[in-house]
């Protein structure tokens, strides 16, 4: 029985799509929830860029950016959640590699289950770009619902 859900979003509309279907599954099984999205960590090489075009602090600039489109997507999430009446936490994790946090996360809040879009790419894009729902799959015992 499902009884608590990691629904992970990186605010894409793949993902946004995602994050409803796993709330439908939360009002069907009385789940609660808890929304996770990730950022990685800068890029030196993009930070020292910003610095030479001019920007004082491309850090603070990065951190300010990256704060506000997480409580943007989160505060979606949670709209969501709150219009289907579904018990819902929500939680932004940064400097992480998404897999790793998403995994990390499932297993800290003992959630049973974890939802997420993949965005299906095939062939050497998937090489290239590498898939986190695959690091996921790979790293967790927990089921995993995957949107596409």
């Amino acid at each position: 029985m499902v009884t608590h859900m990691l629904i992970a979003t990186d605010g894409s509309q793949l993902a946004d799509k995602a994050v409803d279907e796993g709330l439908a599954l939360a009002t069907k099984t009385g789940a609660r929830v808890t929304v996770l999205t990730v950022t990685e960590t800068w890029s030196a090489a993009e930070m020292a860029n910003r610095a030479r075009a001019g920007a004082e602090n491309p850090v603070e600039d990065y951190n300010r950016i990256i704060s506000r489109q997480a409580s943007e997507v989160l505060g979606r999430a949670s709209a969501k959640a709150a219009g289907l009446n579904v018990p819902c936490e929500t939680f932004h994790k940064s400097d992480s590699t998404p897999a790793e946090a998403i995994v990390e996360e499932a297993e800290r809040r003992h959630c049973d289950m974890i939802v997420m879009a993949s965005h299906g790419r095939r062939g050497l894009d998937r090489i290239l770009l590498g898939s986190q729902t695959m690091r996921v799959l790979a790293m967790t015992t927990r089921p995993v619902l995957v949107y596409r």
